[in-house]
């Protein structure tokens, strides 16, 4: 990993942007395991390294995906506390996961394909 005084200016918006592209994604994926309340969400992504996520950015993204029809969410009771909006996959959510993950797969071979071309050398300009 590069240290922190040796990355360039934008890395961090960098992340911030390819997240962006990815985020529905991976929650779907993330949920196609097992159903999830938000707060779980967030710390599964964070532990998939991918950062820190706000709630703010997570919440709004699950409303979008239900009135989608891609995740379902049910009330639950939890074992301290008022009773939590437990999301989970829908056949339609399977359906779009399985789509967007060919997707990914065909998009990240581009990229991949592109960044290792022989005529890449950066010594070159």
């Amino acid at each position: 990993m590069i240290a922190a005084e040796h990355q360039p200016a934008d890395d961090n918006d960098r992340h911030t942007q390819l997240l962006r592209g990815v985020l529905d994604m991976c929650l779907l994926a993330l949920l196609a395991r097992r159903p999830a309340h938000g707060y779980e969400l967030v710390r599964r992504m964070e532990d998939a390294d991918f950062g820190t996520i706000s709630y703010g950015t997570i919440y709004p993204l699950l409303t979008r995906m239900r009135r989608l029809g891609l995740v379902a969410d049910e009330q639950q009771a939890s074992p301290n506390g008022p009773p939590r909006k437990v999301y989970a996959l829908t056949d339609l959510g399977r359906v779009q996961l399985d789509a967007w993950q060919k997707q990914w797969d065909r998009f990240a071979g581009t990229v991949g394909t592109v960044l290792t071309a022989s005529d890449h050398d950066p010594s070159r300009s």
